[in-house]
This record gives structure tokens, sequence and C-alpha cells, in this order.
């Protein structure tokens, strides 16, 4: 029985092995017998960041192979004092009497955690997108919806952003591709909604409150969790954007807005870099906990050339009942970090009951009307100049002071 269990782990260990065409830069391969594969991937001194790419790709292949149920990997820098030649004969005699090797104790070499993205990593897939991607029959413009961190009202923007420009009679898209947390099927009342499927076997879109959407919430178990890897997730986010009838050569939607996943992993970098983004807005809040990821958010998207249009605050007060302002979660921040990157700052929208219950109600506060369908409104308005003037002037170049 248990020889059994190693013979299957060795044989896996091989698959991946074979699959990375048993590359020497593939330091030692390990799986447990639950399939959990761990990697140990070589790089030369002084740049653990270039083995950004070989990480990506390592991962990615090794997470195919049948039998391989998870994947994570370490990476391993020689120390230019330390002599290969020692290492080598040290880890030759272990594999010898049938030991296995991982480079985690005090040694010639060491392991990096937090390895950045570095420019090759980031320049695998499209580095300027309007150039060498295709756009996407049927589609105008893309304005990707970001946040490097979750619970700052990212969807709320996107979702509300996308009505009020309905609402104005602009012809809207919106795709959720936060796979993991769906949520506009809430916030636009389609949640027993299912999409079509046209006489070409492609996607009809769910229509909602003049606006055309997907997600993955119309197509999975709501209750079902979604333990999908980036692999994956990249796959299914490209299903819903490309073989989807959202318009046609003749008759295009003006904008599809995408709600990305928060942060900047593998879905945002690939989507970054394969689909034919027009631009990007990044919504925080202003306390610093939140600020501090707008960094990463747009430095990603300096390296992969997607221009960001600007910032918008949420959450930026609450208003008492005696119209005194409380800045419950910081003030000015948003302004402070969109001047210290050169990008303007959009809207800075505040804490309204309003927002909240038509998110929850399936009835976007934007389609309203008063003060909350004013705010995204004039949002709106923002966004679609700010746009337009992507085709006559150049982006706002981000500065990142030191």
């Amino acid at each position: 029985m248990f020889g059994s269990k190693q013979k299957t782990r060795e044989k896996l260990a091989a698959a991946v092995r074979e699959a990375l065409g048993n590359a020497d830069w593939l330091e030692a391969v390990t799986v447990d017998d639950d399939g959990r594969a761990l990697l140990v991937i070589r790089v030369e001194a002084g740049g653990p960041e270039a083995a950004e790419p070989r990480r990506i790709e390592a991962e990615n292949y090794a997470a195919r192979i049948p039998g391989i149920t998870a994947v994570r990997s370490v990476v391993t820098a020689e120390r230019q004092a330390s002599s290969p030649r020692t290492h080598d004969h040290e880890r030759d005699h272990a594999h010898a009497h049938g030991k296995q090797t991982l480079p985690l104790t005090p040694s010639p070499r060491r392991v990096t955690k937090g390895a950045r993205l570095s420019d090759e990593a980031l320049s695998q897939g499209s580095v300027a997108p309007a150039a060498s991607l295709k756009p996407i029959p049927g589609i105008a413009r893309i304005l990707v919806v970001a946040s490097a961190k979750g619970g700052v009202g990212k969807s709320t923007v996107a979702v509300n952003l996308a009505a009020a420009m309905a609402k104005a009679g602009m012809k809207v898209g919106l795709l959720d591709a936060d796979i993991y947390g769906p949520s506009i099927p809430t916030m636009l009342g389609t949640v027993g909604a299912e999409p079509g499927t046209s006489p070409a076997k492609k996607l009809v879109p769910v229509e909602a409150h003049g606006m055309k959407t997907l997600s993955i919430g119309y197509l999975s178990d709501p209750d079902a969790p979604m333990i999908w890897r980036g692999p994956i997730v990249m796959s299914a986010i490209t299903q819903l954007l490309n073989d989807a009838e959202w318009g046609t050569r003749e008759d295009p939607l003006d904008l599809l807005i995408i709600d990305t996943p928060p942060g900047t992993g593998d879905a945002q970098l690939a989507i970054a870099q394969k689909v034919p983004v027009t631009a990007a807005l990044i919504v925080t809040t202003p306390q610093e906990v939140a600020l501090a990821d707008v960094r990463r958010g747009a430095a990603m998207f300096a390296k992969t050339h997607v221009p960001v249009i600007g910032i918008v605050e949420t959450m930026s007060w609450f208003e008492d009942a005696a119209g005194n302002r409380n800045y419950l979660m910081g003030e000015g921040g948003g302004r402070k970090m969109a001047a210290a990157l050169g990008l303007p700052l959009l809207a800075e929208i505040p804490m309204l009951q309003a927002i909240r219950e038509g998110g929850d109600a399936g009835t976007p506060a934007a389609m309203a009307g008063g003060p909350p369908a004013d705010v995204f409104l004039r949002l709106a308005r923002s966004v679609a100049i700010a746009l337009d003037e992507l085709v006559t002037k150049a982006p706002p170049e981000i500065v990142f002071e030191e």
C-alpha cells in the first residue's frame, strides 16, 4: 500500500519534470500523497526576480497534469561565494542514497520569498495592448475597474458607473471577472438569470438596467467555492469575453467595463497583457492600508502599458443628521495619492445608505435620482471625457516618487 503511494508520487514528479522539459533550472520536484507539488526553481545570483517568468510557467504547466491537485514553488539563488562543485556533489550523494534534497537549510543557496514581478515577466504578454492586440469584434473600448485591495467598493463603482453610462444613452457592457467573488448578479438583481446561446453557439449576455452583462455567477452554483488556479481563471475570463455576443461590427458596444478581482495576481496580470484594454480606473478608500496597495496596482498597469485615467475614492465621508462630515476612513487620502502618482482624482464617493441599499436590492443607485445618482453621473462624464482624450492626447504619466 505504502509502496504504491510512493510510486504514484514518483510518477507524478517525473511527469512534472517531463512537462517542463527536464529543465536544468528545475532544482527539485516533490509530490505528497494528496497530489500537492512543490517546485524548487534555481536562478542566477543577484537576480531572483528573473525566475518569475519561469515560476509562473512552471506552475501553470504542472497544474495541468492529471493527479496534481495543487502547485507551489520556491526560488533559490546562488551565492557568489559558494562552491557549485561541492553543492552538486552533496546533492548527487543524497540522491544516490534515496534522499530528497531541498535547499531550505543553511547552505550555499538561499530561498527567496515574495519575489517581485520583473519587467521580463511582465513583458511575457503584450506590452502595448492598443497596438499589438486585436480588437474584440463588437466592442469599441474596454475599461478595467481595478483595486489592489479587496473590500474598497470596486464592484459598486463598476456597476454604478456602467448603469450611469447606460442611463446617459451609451451602449454599455459589464463583465464580472471577479471569479472568486462574483457579486454583480446580486447588485443587478439577476441572480437567477442564465445567459442564452446564439445560433453561432456564443453566449448571449443577460440584459439588466439597459446594459449587457456576463458573470461567472450566472454559470455556477452560488454556494460552490471557486477553487481555481490561474490558468483556469484566465480561461474562464477569456471565454466570457471572446465567446459572447457583446455587439456587432456595425453596432458595437461603446464601452465594456470589466470588474476585475482585487489584487495584482495572475488574473489581473493576464487581463492587462492579453485583453486589448483601453484604460484602467483604480478604486481605493482614504485609509492608508488601501492606499499602500494603490501604488502596486498603478505599477502593474504602468509596466504593462495600460493607461490609468484616474483614481476613484470611496467611503470618503459620512454625513450625519446635522450635516457634519465625518471622515471615518481618513481624510484626503485618495487626493494625496492621486497627486503623488500624477493622476486625476475623478470622484470622492461618500458613504450613502442609498448606494448600499441599491446594491443589496439589485437596483443600482445610479439608476435612481438624487445625490447618489448625481455622484455616479458626474463620474461617468469624467470617465467618458478621459477615454475620449486618450485619442487626442497622451494619458497621465504615473510618477513613482522615491
